[in-house]
């Protein structure tokens, strides 16, 4: 039976770097909420319409709409999943079980890290306005200061959800949401906790073990 991960972490806890990967090394295919409502509204599909109508009207798509989606682009049989940044809460987690993964073996990791450290991380973020490479001012300098390594881009920006203020309070919402859920996987023994500041490969090393 082919065993799938849920990812759960703060934004900027290193995710998105494990994710890329579990799909570039072990042929997982990665699943973000996110991606795949653009991606349904791009295709005009009758839900994606749905889910369009809900978005213009300036409302939140609902967990209802969010499972229909994941039914609809998920095949348990054929590939191996990454569920990132889903669920938020107890009541995902409990629709997800029971209506996507239905008994499939799943592991929950928990991105540990120091929320102090992960403010001076994303702060410090900076983003290529024209290819849209990824850049730390602490930890992943471009060789240029101030011009992109990849197309030589000169306007290294930062987001304006990386703003000290806004990340703060990100952050604060997400570790009052997020106890219960892990406390969910907990209790049924499926959570693994890794230390998000260890190096990248230890990290996928460690997952890996578990699938």
């Amino acid at each position: 039976m082919k065993s799938h991960l849920i990812f759960i972490g703060a934004p900027g806890s290193g995710k998105g770097t494990q994710a890329s990967k579990f799909v570039s090394d072990r042929a997982f295919k990665h699943i973000s909420t996110g991606d795949l409502l653009r991606s349904e509204i791009a295709k005009q599909s009758p839900l994606g319409l749905e889910v369009k109508k809900v978005m213009d009207e300036g409302k939140l798509v609902s967990d209802e709409l969010v499972i229909r989606l994941l039914q609809a682009n998920v095949n348990l049989t054929e590939s191996q999943y990454i569920f990132d940044g889903y669920p938020r809460n107890i009541a995902q987690a409990e629709t997800l079980d029971l209506e996507v993964l239905k008994g499939s073996a799943s592991t929950a990791v928990y991105f540990d890290i120091n929320m102090e450290k992960l403010v001076e991380r994303l702060t410090n973020r900076r983003t290529c306005k024209t290819c849209g490479a990824i850049y730390n001012l602490i930890s992943k300098k471009p060789k240029v200061m101030g011009q992109c390594d990849q197309c030589g881009g000169t306007d290294l920006v930062q987001r304006a959800d990386d703003k000290e203020e806004v990340i703060k309070n990100r952050l604060k919402v997400f570790t009052e949401t997020i106890n219960p859920v892990l406390k969910y996987y907990q209790d049924l023994g499926r959570l693994m906790k890794v230390d998000a500041e260890a190096e990248v490969d230890a990290i996928f090393n460690k997952i890996s073990s578990k699938v």
